[in-house]
């Protein structure tokens, strides 16, 4: 089974995290939350989540895709967060995917993971990097780099994840059921 880890950091995005969690375990996808700097996290708007485990305890080896939420401050959060820059620099030397949505590839940046196309929350490029930036893509892939643009797309950015990594049968039969025809 295809497995993923969606670190949360405090001020995340609760959409983005809540709909990439769904939409993932929804398509099949072993999901860990895993918590940056506690096992209770709050998100940006008052949520809180009880994470799986704590980002320390995360390796590499068994994972097939980290993916950040957004939000702020959760995005950089992530961006500061030695272990989440550590883990994208493992995920990357081993050739395997990271992604990223809305503020969040900033630490994707901060990491020296960002490949050169990419996109995020519209304005938000200026503090990544201008060069490279797609404004006219919900989800840009680049290489073993995902990246979306934010809470709106996050739906389309967990589909685009489960027909990568499941497959387009299992993708059509969700985006159906979920009635996404807008991604």
């Amino acid at each position: 089974m295809v497995k993923v880890c969606v670190p949360l950091a405090e001020g995340f995005e609760d959409i983005e995290a809540v709909t990439l969690i769904d939409v993932m375990r929804r398509g099949g996808i072993e999901v860990i939350v895993a918590g940056v700097g506690g096992s209770v996290i709050t998100s940006a708007h008052n949520l809180k989540i009880e994470t799986d485990t704590t980002i320390d305890k995360v390796s590499a080896d068994e994972l097939d895709l980290v993916v950040l939420p957004g939000g702020l401050p959760g995005a950089t959060n992530l961006a500061k967060s030695e272990e989440v820059k550590s883990l994208l620099r493992e995920m990357d030397e081993k050739g395997k995917y990271v992604g990223a949505i809305c503020a969040a590839p900033i630490a994707l940046k901060e990491a020296g993971v960002l490949k050169d196309k990419y996109t995020a929350y519209p304005g938000w490029e200026e503090n990544i990097r201008k060069e490279g930036y797609v404004s006219d893509k919900k989800v840009v892939e680049d290489k073993n780099v995902l990246t979306s643009k934010g809470p709106a797309t996050a739906m389309c950015f967990g589909l685009e994840i489960v027909k990568k990594f499941v497959g387009e049968e299992k993708y059509n039969q969700l985006k159906a059921g979920l009635l996404a025809d807008f991604c």
